[in-house]
């Protein structure tokens, strides 16, 4: 078994993991820093990223209006301490991507433009026409190749933390080329592994988003914080998911009923003055409303209301949205500058995640976490727009700092029991591969684990069915261990890495269950028809889930406040 050693090791390609590599590195030169990835660094989810990414920019904003916002965002269960970390570093990572390569769009007179986002109070959101994240991850990897203390590990599938003496020193990586494992060693491990959005069947991730570094961190001991917050954003296209970003709605987009009237402004519960440009769960919630009370369309993938551009004209859309109206012609067959588009709610991001401190650290000494496989938490129980791409940034560097000074601290690794561990690893996926004795198919629990979510864990939630998803989840935990694959070959084996993929998604989706039906109240992305209004009182903590192999052990942990003392969310 080949054995490679490094000071730190990076779990993850995208926007957090790159953003770590070159902190690392950039500061260290004479350190090794491992990037492991699944796929192509560039293939990362974080390329299909549409709308922008936030931080303070203009005159008429300032760093407490941001923090503010996020604050009232997360319906006052994010930290406030992470939350004024986040926005005061978030200009100057902004100005270093754009230092690195990043074409923001610009106004007239040369400045950074931005453009609103639902639930921010002014426009902040800089953006790069409508695909910053393709800009945004080109401008990463590309400064990324500078150094060459960075070493990629493309298309490796890690399946295991190596831990020993109570630290995490590597992972055990399969080689989805050869089909061999092999150990990763560092004295300090940073998972940037992104979120899990498919566990649901309708979601505007890609087939990659497997919530791959949360299942890793909850065998390895450490708890999930605040899973039962998972969020719909308001615009996807029917049938396929894909995302319209909220960009549409910041350049003054409606959305509109079979009425033809634009409905978000009669809603009572605050979106009402704020309209198209609400916070996403408020939204959500309305269209589904719209659509219950026989005011949608219906189609062919259900029901479902517009999107209207059409007074926008065609300069603002080829302009400013040109992806939208790519996306709009190539999938749903209508053109934008003329037609209105059909939308329609789906599972967009997950603001839970592996539980960390203000710089990344998990309860595990030696294994840190950024981007959406990790809760910090800003985003609390409903993200902001925008504020997630510039959250891969500044808690990318902010882990990769913390994990070279520990890995400078740290005594060298025992190789000899971890190289054992990734045997044992690399023995359990080798009877695996081609288990042709197993009785369960990938594809009937992926479907049965999509509709057991759908149904649990949707824009609206109920106590019987949220109980209901924990049972079943908890069955789905114990078929997944019985199942049958035909592929025995070891080079690109898709077969073995979806199932790897499944057993993963399989127990985060259990913990978002569990946690879901404890939580009796609505708050943010939680909306529990049972328990209609929020509360603080009873609920003002963050729900915990600790492995344990009869089932997720639920635990608590304080919301950290300040000077942003919790009202009623109202815009």
């Amino acid at each position: 078994m080949n054995v490679f050693r490094h000071d730190i090791v990076i779990v993850g390609g995208g926007g957090a993991g790159l953003r770590a590599a070159i902190e690392a590195a950039e500061n260290h030169p004479n350190a090794s820093i491992a990037l492991v990835s699944k796929v192509y660094p560039m293939r990362s989810h974080t390329v299909s990223a549409e709308g922008g990414a936030a931080a303070v920019a203009r005159e008429d904003d300032n760093l407490e209006l941001h923090g503010f916002d996020t604050v009232k965002g997360s319906d006052f269960l994010g930290d406030q301490d992470c939350i004024v970390y986040f926005v005061e570093q978030a200009p100057k990572e902004l100005a270093l991507l754009e230092n690195w390569g990043c074409p923001f769009s610009r106004n007239e007179d040369g400045s950074v433009a931005t453009r609103a986002f639902g639930g921010m109070t002014t426009k902040r959101t800089w953006y790069a026409a409508d695909k910053i994240g393709f800009h945004m991850l080109h401008a990463l990897f590309q400064h990324s190749m500078r150094f060459p203390n960075i070493v990629r590990y493309d298309e490796y599938f890690v399946s295991k933390l190596l831990v020993d003496g109570g630290r995490c020193n590597g992972v055990a990586a399969l080689d989805i080329r050869t089909g061999e494992y092999c150990t990763i060693l560092g004295r300090a491990v940073i998972l940037t592994t992104g979120g899990g959005g498919k566990i649901f069947p309708f979601t505007t991730n890609g087939t990659i988003k497997t919530a791959d570094g949360m299942a890793l961190a909850y065998r390895a001991g450490v708890p999930l914080k605040d899973m039962e917050f998972v969020q719909y954003h308001p615009t996807g296209l029917p049938g396929t998911g894909i995302l319209i970003t909220e960009a549409t709605r910041g350049e003054g987009g409606y959305l509109k009923n079979n009425k033809g009237e634009r409905f978000l402004v009669d809603y009572d519960y605050g979106v009402g003055k704020k309209a198209e440009l609400g916070p996403r769960d408020m939204i959500s919630r309305a269209i589904v409303q719209e659509i219950e009370a026989g005011r949608g369309f219906e189609g062919a993938y259900g029901a479902y209301v517009h999107l209207d551009l059409t007074h926008l004209g065609a300069e603002v859309i080829n302009t400013k949205l040109p992806f939208v109206r790519e996306l709009a012609k190539t999938y749903v067959g209508v053109d934008p500058i003329t037609t209105p588009i059909p939308i329609r709610p789906v599972v967009h991001y997950m603001m839970g995640g592996v539980d960390t401190n203000i710089h990344g650290a998990t309860t595990l000494p030696g294994l840190y976490a950024a981007g959406e496989t990790a809760c910090v938490s800003i985003n609390g129980a409903n993200r902001l727009g925008s504020n997630s791409l510039t959250e891969c940034l500044v808690f990318g560097a902010a882990a990769a700092r913390h994990a070279m000074s520990f890995s400078k601290d740290s005594a060298a690794p025992n190789e000899k029991a971890l190289v054992a561990q990734c045997e044992e690893e690399a023995g359990r996926v080798a009877n695996l591969r081609g288990r042709k004795k197993g009785g369960e198919k990938i594809s009937a629990i992926r479907r049965e684990l999509n509709n057991v979510m759908e149904a649990c864990c949707g824009v609206y939630r109920e106590q019987t069915s949220m109980q209901t998803g924990v049972i079943a989840t908890a069955q789905l935990r114990g078929r997944v261990a019985d199942l049958r694959l035909e592929d025995s070959s070891k080079v690109f084996n898709t077969e073995l890495i979806t199932a790897m993929e499944l057993q993963n998604m399989v127990e985060v989706a259990e913990t978002i269950a569990v946690s879901a039906a404890h939580r009796k109240e609505s708050r943010g992305a939680h909306t529990c028809k049972d328990y209609k209004g929020r509360d603080d009182s009873n609920y003002l903590y963050h729900t915990m889930t600790h492995h344990d192999p009869a089932g997720p052990r639920l635990g608590k942990k304080d919301v950290v406040l300040g000077k942003w003392i919790p009202e009623e969310r109202k815009y």
